[in-house]
């Protein structure tokens, strides 16, 4: 043992071991025997020493402690691989890439990326990990087994990092601090994400578009948008997601649930990223400007959609008509008038939407609530969208053009009526006469002829 020599090999992959007692437990691992069973869950380990381990998550019993923090731990091992971050010895070295680790089980967890080593497969979907609790971890996606639960809210969680993260929610604790702007975080993680915005580090690039990323899971999600896999699904009406993520904020609109709170109004959200844009609402804060014309918003995926209006990018293109879109958000929106798809709905008088933001709009209506008002004369609106276009009418700006007779506007969606006048386009039709016309609007003024006609004829 004090040699290094490692008289024990194993026949089936050729690790060595020390001892024959560990030689006989890393042969359970091909063998897949896992001959003891914790009596509380059930679940089965390769080795005696590891079901003593696990017995303690159900005790709570947590019997190593760190001297210098408190930390409590249930196996020494645990606790010696802690105490080298209050020291800072990383006394296990990398062969090949020379990077440093606290224990050797990271060591060897972390040398399996040089060797492309996944030897533990997940029996439901074939995926392959480097490690058991790798693995272990996995497989919990498949049973739905969440067995670490915050005893302040009940929220479960898969892993026990997942949970003590979550749990300084409640604390209010940001151990991590950036050197730069002192901005805090929950996580390590956290920070080192956040640290690549001021070094502007983006080493992960999709070799399909060349898009750069600050993470690899950012990576990930984005090589989905060109293979169309979506693996995340919602098991309540089928819908399919990118990232976990995405289904995570999309599950609480079938739950109604909305744990993030505004401190200022008391309005709740789905996600931490929503309140976060609704606070700079109340601070009146835009941090993100427009690197061409200096338009500012709380929406950083507003500005990168607003940018392609100057490069001319129309990277979305409708099946059906070809028309072309700077963003998803605007397609998938202009794709239920060919579809007639309109989910939302108004709870008073039962008018159907397109999209949210449209009802949100129309809501107000039936409370007369204008929150928007010209600070010229003082008329107020129901949208902003609406006010920024009468705010034209005491600048005179009028910055829509039209490319054939140069006749201006000051909305591009009066321009783009005003182009029907050239190419002929009625895509309007009344329901009644068979009418057709260039815009809405003026279908809508001419249904009312037919409604007062009725009226007048009864």
């Amino acid at each position: 043992m004090h040699t290094g020599e490692k008289p024990y090999s194993c026949v089936v992959c050729g690790k060595k071991f020390v001892c024959e007692s560990s030689l006989h437990c890393h042969e359970k691992i091909h063998t897949g025997e896992k001959p003891y069973s914790c009596q509380v869950c059930g679940k089965e380990l390769l080795s005696k020493v590891g079901l003593n381990i696990h017995e303690k998550i159900h005790t709570g019993e947590k019997p190593y402690s760190c001297v210098v923090c408190g930390k409590q731990f249930v196996s020494k091992s645990n606790l010696k691989s802690h105490d080298n971050i209050h020291t800072g010895e990383k006394q296990y070295s990398c062969t090949i890439c020379f990077k440093e680790f606290i224990s050797e089980r990271y060591l060897k967890k972390h040398e399996k990326i040089h060797t492309g080593d996944k030897p533990y497969s997940c029996v439901v979907c074939g995926k392959q990990f480097r490690t058991q609790s790798e693995l272990e971890i996995h497989e919990r996606i498949h049973t739905g087994e969440k067995p670490y639960i915050c005893v302040v809210c009940g929220k479960q969680f898969r892993t026990k990092c997942k949970l003590e993260i979550h749990e300084k929610i409640h604390t209010g604790q940001k151990p991590y601090s950036c050197v730069e702007c002192g901005k805090e975080f929950r996580t390590k993680t956290e920070l080192g994400i956040h640290a690549a915005i001021h070094t502007g580090e983006k080493p992960y690039s999709c070799i399909v578009c060349g898009k750069e990323f600050g993470r690899k899971s950012n990576l990930k999600i984005h090589e989905r948008l060109h293979t169309g896999e979506k693996p995340y699904i919602c098991v309540i009406c089928g819908k399919h997601f990118v990232s976990n993520s995405h289904l995570k904020s999309h599950e609480k609109i079938h739950t109604g649930e909305k744990p993030y709170s505004c401190v200022v109004c008391g309005k709740q959200f789905r996600t931490q990223s929503e309140l976060k844009i609704h606070e700079w609402i109340h601070t009146e804060e835009k941090p993100y400007s427009c690197v061409v014309c200096g338009k500012k918003s709380v929406n950083k995926s507003y500005i990168k959609s607003h940018e392609k209006v100057h490069t001319g990018e129309k990277l979305h293109s409708c099946a059906v008509c070809g028309k072309d879109f700077v963003s998803k958000h605007s397609i998938k929106i202009h794709e239920k008038i060919h579809t007639g798809e309109k989910p939302y709905s108004c709870l008073v008088c039962g008018k159907q939407f397109a999209s949210k933001s449209n009802l949100k709009i129309h809501e107000k209506v039936h409370t007369g609530e204008k929150p928007y008002s010209c600070v010229v004369c003082g008329k107020q609106f129901a949208s902003k969208s609406n006010l920024k276009c009468h705010e034209k009418i005491h600048t005179g700006e009028k910055p829509y053009s039209c490319a054939v007779c140069g006749k201006e506007f000051v909305s591009k969606g009066n321009l783009q009526s005003h182009e029907k006048v050239h190419t002929g386009e009625k895509p309007y039709s009344c329901v009644i006469c068979g009418k057709k016309f260039v815009s809405k609007n003026y279908i809508k003024i001419h249904e009312k002829l037919h409604t007062r006609l009725k009226y007048e004829i009864v």
